[in-house]
């Protein structure tokens, strides 16, 4: 069974090209290869399949074993493989995820649009109504200030200041914050000088390098907090590098550019 292994500013997957072969997708399976000591290693693993009215179908499975619906770094590095070995012979192209339909450029980075942030909580999915910007809620005894944006997952987004160890104490916590039936990916994030730091605890995968949704959830919510300007790109920092986020002035896309890096090729016997 061959795969590829990838990464996107540290944020890293194997790639299953089932185009050639059928791979599993069982959770047992997954977190197998995804253990960084008894496995391969990964925060999830990238399958890629037939288009579905599309020119590929990505799916993406995280580290413990559960489905996501997107994941940014992971449909960048399906689109970097896609391009590279000639199953698609353009470098703008169409990718089917659960997320729905996104359009793919390769030109050296990797740009994504990834389609309009959803702000609904019932939509994010989040148990309560209408928006969550800039909203008070309390976890273990600590009140916050959260923003929900769901990228087609759903993100909480957090910029009050915490120290490294709250943060650490936090994430899994906020990961299961009963607001979200399906848990959710948590971004603790800065903003100086326009620019955007963030820490990233995933859903499914724990602390992560990167996190491509996040760096788009959270510059929409910088963005309607007034911290950095809509239509305009703006950089964003991740612990594993850098990412170019554009949110439309009328939110209707979010634009993201990176890189994506293949890392090895190899066999499972």
């Amino acid at each position: 069974m061959i795969f590829w292994k990838y990464h996107g500013i540290g944020n890293d997957f194997i790639l299953f090209d089932c185009l050639k072969e059928k791979v599993s997708m069982d959770p047992e399976f997954v977190k197998k290869l995804c253990n960084r000591n008894f496995g391969i290693g990964a925060d999830g693993i990238l399958y890629v399949l037939p288009g579905e009215g599309t020119d590929v179908t990505m799916r993406i499975m995280n580290a413990d074993g559960s489905e996501a619906e997107m994941c940014g770094n992971g449909i960048r590095c399906v689109a970097k493989y896609v391009f590279d070995n000639r199953i698609v012979k353009k470098n703008r192209f169409m990718i089917h995820t659960l997320a729905g339909d996104l359009e793919a450029y390769v030109d050296g980075l990797v740009e994504i649009n990834m389609g309009s942030p959803i702000l609904d909580c019932r939509k994010i999915p989040m148990d309560c109504d209408g928006k969550f910007v800039n909203k008070e809620f309390s976890v273990n005894g600590k009140k916050l200030h959260g923003n929900g944006v769901s990228m087609g997952n759903p993100h909480l987004v957090i910029f009050d200041p915490l120290s490294d160890n709250e943060m650490d104490e936090l994430g899994p916590v906020l990961e299961k914050h009963p607001l979200f039936p399906k848990r959710t990916n948590v971004e603790f994030a800065a903003v100086k000088d326009g620019k955007i730091t963030i820490r990233v605890y995933e859903r499914g995968a724990a602390w992560t390098m990167a996190c491509g949704t996040g760096a788009c959830a959270t510059t929409v919510a910088a963005a309607l907090n007034g911290m950095v300007d809509l239509g305009k790109p703006t950089d964003v920092r991740l612990p594993g590098g850098w990412l170019k986020i554009t949110v439309d002035k009328d939110l209707r896309y979010v634009m993201m550019a990176g890189p994506a890096e293949l890392v090895y090729k190899g066999e499972i016997l």
